[in-house]
C-alpha cells in the first residue's frame, strides 16, 4: 500500500473519532500512521499490515484505560455516584443471609448490604458505601483511624 492509502485511513479514522468521542477509533489511526510511515521506506504489505494492527491493539490496551480516566478525572459525580465513599449509619442490621438492612445517608433511608454474606453490621454503625447496585447500597465497614 501506498502511504497515501494509509493517511488516508488515518484521516477517516479520525474523523470517525471526532464524530463518536469513543476513544477507539484514535488508536487505530495512530497504527495507520506507522504503518504509513513504514509504506514511506516500503516496507513490505504484510509487514505494514502486522504493524497496523499490533500498535493499535497495543494503543487500544495499554493507553485507553489511561486517556479514559484522564478524560472523566473532572467529571463531576452526580446523583447515587456521589455516593460512592460517603458515610452512612446502619438504621437496621445488616445481614445479607436474612435480607435485612438499612441505613441513613444525608436523610435518606437506604436498603444496604455488604461486599461479603457472612458479614453483618448493627445498628448504629458507620460504614463507608463502596458501590451502588441497583436501589441497594453495598457497604464495608469503616477502618479505625490510627492516630
Amino acid at each position: 500500500m501506498t502511504p497515501m492509502i494509509w493517511l488516508g485511513l488515518v484521516a477517516v479514522l479520525l474523523l470517525a473519532e471526532a464524530m463518536t468521542v469513543g476513544l477507539t477509533t484514535i488508536w487505530f489511526a495512530g497504527g495507520a500512521l506507522v504503518a504509513a510511515i513504514a509504506s514511506f521506506f516500503q516496507v513490505n504489505l504484510v509487514i505494514q499490515v502486522l504493524l497496523f494492527l499490533v500498535i493499535s491493539l497495543v494503543l487500544l490496551i495499554f493507553t485507553r484505560p489511561w486517556a479514559i480516566r484522564f478524560m472523566n478525572s473532572d467529571r463531576e459525580k452526580t446523583n447515587v455516584d456521589s455516593l460512592i465513599g460517603e458515610s452512612a449509619v446502619i438504621l437496621e442490621k445488616v445481614d445479607n443471609l436474612k435480607e435485612t438492612g438499612k441505613a441513613q445517608v444525608r436523610g435518606m433511608e437506604w436498603t444496604v448490604r455488604t461486599e461479603k454474606d457472612e458479614e453483618t453490621v448493627e445498628k448504629g454503625e458507620v460504614v463507608t458505601i463502596v458501590k451502588v447496585q441497583g436501589v441497594k447500597l453495598i457497604v464495608k465497614r469503616r477502618k479505625e483511624e490510627i492516630l
